[in-house]
């Protein structure tokens, strides 16, 4: 068993040859000009849990939880990037320690890192970290920028490991809505809006499937009348039949209902994009999303809308990402900000 010496926050093999095979069979560590390799604390005390490191420490060799310990010490965060190199590692990947904004790299398996480069880029988080989604929706772009994905590997109270690719995405669809030549009349009925009209109901609803029809009256949502009375195709009556503004309808909405604005703007811009927009309640989400009509074919997406400068906690992504995954669709956090980006998470097995 080959033998490396604990100097600060490195082990260093001094054995040419030993480090040599270290590094060209096993991807460890950092040749040093002079000879010899240099391990993080991360890959050596994998190593030693293997079995296949001796460390020594002021002469005295060190067993793996005395290495564990000290490394926890001198690192911040080690417990848990640790749990995420070696359960990586284990699945045959190539895994190194990466410092600034990412915790590891990971290359594709079977190859070295002289002749690849990192498929992945690596956070490791314990189940109890809050998730800043500024932040978050920063390191999505700079992983996509540099062509990887970015992964994040969750650890929790028992140690056991889920996996999240996030990523950003550019949802679109087919359905473009036909403007009305005259806007159809509705009626605001406590936080509903009504078009009685069988004529003007059909033709909203055969425009861009809005709406849900009952006995020939069209029922439409507040976040839906908003959209439509600023394209043009509604106008909204009071039950004194005075012509209710945009506006007004849309401060009515703010104080009837929560996150009025974020859903909105969210709705607005999945409108736009040719999406049908239909409510998410029952999958405990603002929106489900078709791509096409409704009536032949399923959501593709399930949307929620969050404020750009949301935190929110990893129990609550996992259980939104699970539901999402349950009923077979794509769960999609729309960040609300200056302009409007969608965020995915996915649930993913290295």
């Amino acid at each position: 068993m080959m033998s490396g010496e604990l100097i600060d926050d490195s082990v260093i093999i001094v054995d040419q040859k030993e480090g040599s095979q270290l590094f060209n069979k096993g991807n460890f560590g950092y040749p040093k000009s002079r000879g010899g390799l240099e391990l993080d604390l991360v890959e050596a005390t994998f190593l030693l849990e293997c079995e296949r490191l001796e460390v020594f420490y002021q002469g005295s060799p060190m067993h793996f939880d005395e290495l564990f310990n000290y490394a926890s010490s001198v690192q911040e965060g080690f417990d848990v990037i640790y749990l995420v190199y070696r359960d990586i590692r284990q699945r045959g990947f190539i895994v190194k320690v990466e410092t600034g904004d990412f915790d590891l790299s990971v290359f594709p398996r079977g190859t070295t890192m002289s002749s690849a480069r990192p498929i992945y880029m690596v956070r490791a988080v314990s189940e109890r970290t809050a998730l800043d989604i500024t932040k978050f929706s920063a390191e999505i772009s700079q992983t996509e920028n540099r062509g990887k994905q970015l992964l994040y590997g969750v650890v929790d109270e028992e140690g056991d490991l889920t996996y999240y690719i996030m990523s950003t995405k550019d949802p679109q669809g087919f359905v473009k809505g036909k403007a009305l030549d005259v806007p159809a009349t509705g009626r605001l009925i406590s936080d509903r809006v009504f078009v009685f009209d069988k004529e003007e109901s059909k033709k909203l609803r055969d425009s861009a499937f809005y709406g849900k029809t009952l006995n020939g009256v069209l029922q439409l949502s507040l976040i839906e009348s908003c959209y439509l009375i600023s394209t043009g195709d509604l106008r909204v009556i009071s039950s004194e039949r005075n012509i209710i503004s945009c506006e007004s309808l849309v401060d009515f909405g703010r104080k009837t209902q929560d996150e009025f604005d974020l859903r909105l703007k969210a709705f607005d811009d999945l409108r736009e994009r040719g999406l049908v927009v239909k409510t998410g309640f029952k999958y405990g989400t603002h929106f489900r999303v078709y791509e096409k009509s409704p009536d032949d074919c399923h959501a593709r997406y399930l949307v929620h809308a969050v404020p750009a400068s949301k935190v929110t906690m990893w129990p609550e992504i996992s259980r939104t990402v699970r539901l999402s995954g349950g009923v077979k669709k794509e769960i999609l956090f729309c960040r609300i900000s200056d302009s409007v980006e969608y965020l995915e998470f996915k649930w993913f097995r290295p």
